[in-house]
């Protein structure tokens, strides 16, 4: 073989390598960098960019949530009982895994509200609102309120995104995620609850019952 011809090997050779770099590069995986994060993925089915679904949903059991005032606190500075009605309101909302409100009446809402429905045959709802009122008696230097807690359960299921076109690179993304918020009364049977709660007031409060027109008296104080 001549030099001409070992040369023009050694050029080819060196494309062919340099060829078949490119071709794999062009099939590795996209960089960590290149991956949308869960909150972009949310964010494109809220906005209808992406066309979204909430796949194979699993409702999970049922259970009463914390306890949270939901009425203003009465103060009683006198030295008998102090007995009133009170009125209090409740709004419980869902949050997803990291947190983040599912709002009621927004697309993601929507979205899960069509998979639960279909799957189990009866709706679900992103939002619970209640008020009604309570006789409550506090004692003496004591300050009460009123607590309720909602039954609450999951639903855990599969976000699918598509793209018209390709966005980091594929028409489809999947994320896993579960969504907490309020069930029915009854569910699992476990029941919402409303009590009332009170305390001893602190040095401070107690100092405070003497002055002015709270002296001798039961008053109220917003939340």
């Amino acid at each position: 073989m001549n030099k001409q011809a070992m040369r023009n090997g050694a050029r080819l050779a060196a494309l062919s390598a340099a060829a078949l770099g490119l071709m794999a590069a062009m099939a590795a995986p996209a960089a960590a960098d290149d991956q949308p994060t869960r909150k972009q993925l949310i964010a494109d089915c809220s906005s209808g960019e992406g066309k979204c679904s909430f796949n194979d949903p699993v409702l999970g059991k049922a259970f009463l949530g914390e306890f949270r005032q939901v009425s203003n606190s009465l103060y009683n500075c006198s030295s008998s009982d102090a007995t009133q009605s009170m009125g209090w309101s409740d709004s419980v909302g869902s949050t997803d895994s990291v947190g983040v409100s599912v709002t009621a009446g927004g697309k993601i809402a929507g979205i899960v509200d069509v998979s639960v429905t279909a799957n189990y045959g009866h709706t679900w709802s992103s939002n619970h609102e209640e008020n009604s009122s309570l006789n409550m008696t506090v004692k003496p230097g004591e300050v009460g309120w009123i607590s309720r807690a909602q039954v609450m359960q999951t639903v855990t299921g599969t976000w699918q995104t598509h793209y018209d076109s390709p966005k980091w690179g594929h028409y489809y993304w999947y994320v896993p995620d579960t969504i907490t918020g309020p069930a029915a009364n009854g569910t699992d049977g476990k029941s919402n609850a409303v009590v009332v709660k009170s305390r001893k007031m602190t040095a401070e409060e107690k100092a405070s019952c003497s002055a002015g027109s709270k002296s001798g008296r039961a008053f109220v104080v917003q939340r």
